[in-house]
């Protein structure tokens, strides 16, 4: 008998075990006698259920999960004579954590093998490319703008008025940037891509190029991932000698090379400017601007500088349409946002779901509540610069503008969940911290703000005049917002000035406790 099945390296499965599954696996299939195939996906994104196998059999792909090593014999016996396997799941696709998403950029994440061109392709791969390659620079970009497309990292900037910019400027030499130096707590989405769909990157990047006038585009990936490293080199070298990339793409007499850049390790290389520092082989700190990177970037040369999520939405908007990617979404954010649910949660991982889905949605009904059984109390949004928020703001939709009409930000999507047990005075310490230890030290505002923000909250924490400090707290965080080079510092008094404000009565207590 022949058997496929699906086992993930994805650096999320893998920590759980899922390279022992693997190995387990084909051992078993040997005493049996099973023809085996494994092929090594991406994960669907259901974290909870890794190490997840799926099984290519008649009837489409059948999900089996979390399993490990001593129960692969047993699960091979169970698919050999047709029966029931107590870690059976179904059809993966009916599963109602991934029936009930609209998944656009992650669409074959999980289905298909990573660096598998043909795979690839069968799946709908390379159609965007393909259609760039017969179009003007100015209507891709034109395409990409009245798609709505809007950077994915955090700010929200339309990416076709970008490389509208980019493609205007008169310079021999332009670059396109990819930003994945995915830091933010909590999040995960870049990584799971480039180790799941690498190839939708990169066609991204090559349109990107093609709109530009770009001939060189840069993968910088944080040093943490050396899964997605790995994958991206490989993926790069696969789609090269496809024709894909390179010298004259199948023979349209246009170029387009990839190159991969380790990041350093600072969480401040997030910041577009602090990254291409890094790149030219300086410090990551953060540059002033004007000018901006469109018009001065990396070397000196006009560039794009996108996050990986917003490079690899733009394939399924030129393969498909710009009218089609603004069938989702609502206002001024169209299009999906893969959402990232971490943290003290039931059921952690990938949601990607059209803007207007609701924060209560994603935590309830995806997410099953607090993994603790506790009641749920707060959730940051964005990463550790991001506000957060209460269960009265749990109906808020997830959108640009009506959670900045709210205080607060949607980021790169990450949601990180906390139950009642949680201090939220210690988080407002814990957001002065971060940022005293990851700022780049260029700027005042930020470098000493956050240590005297830090030193500040720690007073109200053992209950030294806790309404003065306060107050204190408060001029301190105006200043940065104001004051500061970057979002570093700027964004920093986000999570603080929310922690105070939606649950005074935790900084209200350590006065009342400080009394006794």
């Amino acid at each position: 008998m022949s058997m496929i099945l699906y086992v993930p390296d994805d650096a999320a499965a893998l920590s759980v075990g899922a390279e022992r599954v693997a190995k387990a696996l084909a051992a078993a299939a040997v005493g049996r006698g099973l023809n085996l195939t494994i092929v090594r996906n991406g994960s669907r994104g259901l974290l909870w259920l890794e190490p997840l196998v799926e099984w290519d059999g008649p009837d489409g792909r059948m999900a089996f999960g979390p399993v490990t090593p001593d129960q692969a014999g047993a699960l091979l016996d169970a698919i050999q004579a047709g029966t029931e396997h107590p870690l059976a799941l179904g059809p993966t696709e009916e599963i109602d954590y991934l029936k009930n998403q609209e998944r656009l950029t992650f669409a074959r994440v999980g289905v298909i093998d990573p660096l598998s061109v043909k795979d690839y392709e069968a799946h709908g791969g390379l159609e965007g490319l393909k259609v760039a390659l017969i179009m003007t620079d100015e209507t891709i970009c034109e395409a990409v703008l009245q798609a709505g497309l809007r950077g994915r990292g955090g700010a929200g900037f339309p990416a076709g008025i970008k490389w509208h910019t980019v493609r205007k400027q008169d310079a021999a030499e332009k670059y396109i940037c990819c930003n994945a130096d995915e830091g933010d707590s909590g999040t995960f989405a870049d990584r799971m891509l480039m180790e799941g769909d690498p190839f939708t990157l990169l066609e991204g990047m090559a349109i990107a190029g093609l709109a530009t006038g770009a001939r060189h585009g840069i993968v910088y990936i944080r040093s943490e991932y050396p899964h997605a490293i790995s994958k991206m080199a490989r993926a790069i070298e696969a789609l090269g000698e496809a024709g894909w990339l390179g010298a004259n793409i199948r023979g349209s007499g246009k170029d387009f090379q990839i190159s991969i850049r380790r990041g350093a390790g600072a969480y401040i290389c997030g910041e577009e400017s602090s990254m291409l520092n890094s790149i030219e082989g300086r410090r990551g700190t953060v540059r002033s601007k004007p000018p901006i990177p469109a018009i001065r970037g990396l070397f000196g040369k006009p560039t794009v500088v996108n996050n990986v999520l917003t490079l690899a939405t733009v394939p399924v908007i030129l393969a498909k349409g710009a009218e089609f990617y603004r069938e989702f979404g609502m206002g001024r954010s169209r299009g999906t946002q893969a959402f990232q649910l971490a943290g003290n949660i039931r059921r952690g991982g990938l949601v990607e779901k059209a803007f207007g889905v609701t924060i209560r949605e994603l935590i309830e009904t995806f997410g099953g509540g607090t993994a603790t059984g506790r009641p749920f109390r707060s959730a940051q949004l964005g990463g550790p610069l991001g506000a957060y928020v209460s269960e009265e703001m749990l109906d808020l939709p997830m959108d640009y503008e009506a959670l900045a009409e709210n205080n607060a930000m949607l980021g790169h999507g990450g949601i990180t969940v906390f139950d009642e047990t949680v201090d939220m005075a210690e988080m407002a310490r814990f957001a002065f911290q971060f940022c005293a230890e990851e700022s780049c030290g260029k700027c005042t505002p930020c470098r000493i703000g956050a240590v005297r923000g830090r030193e500040t909250v720690e007073k109200i924490l053992r209950g030294e005049n806790v309404a003065r400090n306060i107050a204190l707290v408060g001029d301190l965080c105006e200043l940065m917002t104001d004051g500061s080079l970057c979002a570093m510092g700027g964004l920093t008094p986000v999570p603080v000035l929310s922690a105070i404000r939606l649950f005074p009565e935790d900084f209200e207590r350590a006065s009342v406790l400080a009394a006794e």
